[in-house]
């Protein structure tokens, strides 16, 4: 018998979804249930996620980029989303929850409207118009910007905000230490700032108010020699081992007496003492290896007063060169003057139990900075690496455009206010989802109260109470539960960090909203292979 329809147009065991209830509603839903688990992290208040990978290993953090990452989601539709998560996050590197949460909120207004009858392509118009107005309001909405880049008050007050929402009671003195270290690397050409410039070295022990940072390389490793501490370095690099070369080939020496086998020896010794002492010759006080160190060369560094240190990883090579002006030389020989490297102190030191040797710089300027995070768990360790990398971020885009428009929910509520106006006087159907775009950026401030533990809708009337009375940058109080003027109490979030979210939130929500189908070919293959175990620690 001839079957019709799609299953005869198609590969026998294709899935086909169509229309408003399974596949629009469906997508919605998947979406809904990342939003629910992210949402609650935002904010100072935000709560931890504990996420187990595929691989074992444990996350406790309230950072949406890194929740979304390791949660492996596997739904076409919630993919969207977190792809529009991760562009903001490559972009900006902060306000991914902010992605996620609009994008859900959105959709959350969107099934609703859809309920009431309305197509999803007149939701999709109206949410085009919101979003391209909700842009342009954004611009007339900065309240502070950033003048000098140099200036260390300056600029931890504008990091403030973006690590209080990761590290909250920490964010005076961690905005300071990325402050700094932002400012030692800053070129000359300030749009040539490079975040790869600033370092973090994790050492367990201490406290959080241990960070501090190191203008210069720290490397989380032992000199391998005696000699601990050289001043006024000179640094030679070298990206292989030093060590005797081996012959390409095997082959067979044949030794017929005692001479011979001393002579032998003699030569090897004569010929890497050379290439040391030549090397010496040059005025290099350290020498980096990036392989092994053979116990002959290392006897004959020490004689000659040089430090070695080994350095297996290129990237921490890279780091190093960049920091001391070195040249990774692939040649074991003496370099010349100019592919030396130099660095005022090269010294051992012990930070909680953790040798580490440390490149600092004391009257040139460094390529590199590193901020040495303490505290006392892996993750609270981790935790703290993810706010500094948020604000070298925020540092990074200050770089390229300095506005700042009012925290704490304030801008949300602002732009709710108007873009709700926008929609009372829209006419046609697309007026219902104008409304909707501006009650779903309540979410931020209703989200912020919530996770604090406060009345959300008393306090989302508060502010709309303040911002109809021209109280613009009134955001919301996280601690007393009312409002607060953002902007005096240094609650700034950055303007094209805003602009961005908001945009990829609106576009991830009308893609999602335009799938009217959805077809699903047979997975390939047999069964699944079954899952692996944990692994050994080692």
């Amino acid at each position: 018998m001839n079957v019709g329809g799609l299953p005869s147009l198609l590969k026998e065991g294709t899935k086909h979804l169509s229309g408003v209830e399974e596949a629009c509603l469906r997508n919605i839903e998947a979406s809904k249930q990342l939003y629910h688990i992210v949402r609650s992290s935002m904010g100072p208040n935000g709560m931890n996620k504990m996420v187990i990978n595929q691989h074992d290993k444990l996350f406790v953090t309230n950072d949406a980029a890194t929740i979304i990452r390791e949660l492996d989601v596997v739904h076409p539709a919630a993919k969207m989303v977190v792809m529009a998560a991760n562009m903001q996050e490559q972009e900006c590197g902060d306000n991914t929850n902010l992605v996620v949460s609009l994008a859900g909120e959105l959709l959350v207004q969107a099934e609703s409207l859809i309920r009431m009858g309305l197509h999803p392509s007149e939701i999709i118009a109206g949410y085009t118009k919101a979003a391209q107005h909700a842009s342009e309001l954004l611009e007339g909405l900065a309240c502070h910007t950033c003048e000098d880049l140099r200036n260390i008050e300056e600029v931890t007050r504008c990091l403030k905000s973006a690590i209080a929402s990761k590290q909250y009671g920490y964010e005076d003195m961690l905005s300071k230490v990325v402050a700094k270290a932002c400012i030692q690397v800053l070129p000359k050409n300030t749009s040539k700032f490079n975040v790869d410039h600033v370092r973090v070295v994790k050492i367990l022990g201490g406290g959080v108010l241990d960070t501090h940072v190191m203008k210069g390389f720290v490397l989380a490793r032992d000199a391998v020699g005696t000699i601990k501490h050289v001043t006024s370095a000179k640094i030679a690099v070298f990206a292989t081992g030093i060590d005797l070369a081996k012959t390409e080939t095997k082959a067979n020496v044949t030794l017929k007496s005692a001479d011979e086998l001393l002579n032998f020896a003699k030569d090897e010794e004569k010929h890497m003492e050379e290439v040391i002492k030549q090397i010496s010759e040059t005025g290099t006080k350290v020498v980096v290896a990036g392989g092994n160190v053979g116990e002959l060369a290392l006897h004959f560094i020490e004689r000659y007063g040089m430090m070695v240190l080994k350095v297996e990883s290129k990237f921490q090579i890279r780091r190093l060169c960049k920091a001391t002006g070195a040249t990774p030389l692939v040649r074991l020989g003496a370099p010349i003057p100019e592919e030396l490297g130099y660095c005022d102190v090269v010294s051992v030191d012990e930070i909680g139990s953790t040798k580490v040797t440390i490149f600092r710089q004391d009257t040139e300027d460094s390529g590199i900075s590193t901020i040495i995070v303490r505290a006392s768990t892996q993750n609270l360790v981790d935790d703290i690496e993810r706010a500094i990398d948020d604000g070298v971020n925020v540092y990074k885009a200050m770089v390229k455009d300095g506005r700042f428009v009012a925290g704490a929910g304030a801008t949300e509520i602002e732009l709710a206010r108007k873009i709700h106006a926008q929609g009372e006087a829209s006419p046609g159907l697309d007026q219902y989802a104008i409304k909707k775009f501006a009650e779903s950026l309540e979410v931020v401030p209703r989200t912020l109260a919530e996770n604090a533990g406060h009345n959300a809708t008393e306090i989302i009337s508060q502010l709309y109470a303040a911002h109809t009375g021209g109280k613009t940058n009134d955001g919301v109080n996280v601690e007393t539960g009312g409002t607060i003027n953002a902007a005096e109490a240094d609650i700034l979030d950055l303007l094209a960090s805003k602009a961005s979210a908001l945009k990829l939130a609106a576009d991830a929500a009308t893609t999602i909203l335009r799938i009217d189908q959805i077809i699903m070919a047979r997975a390939a293959g047999g069964p699944k292979p079954p899952a692996m175990g944990a692994r050994d620690a080692s």
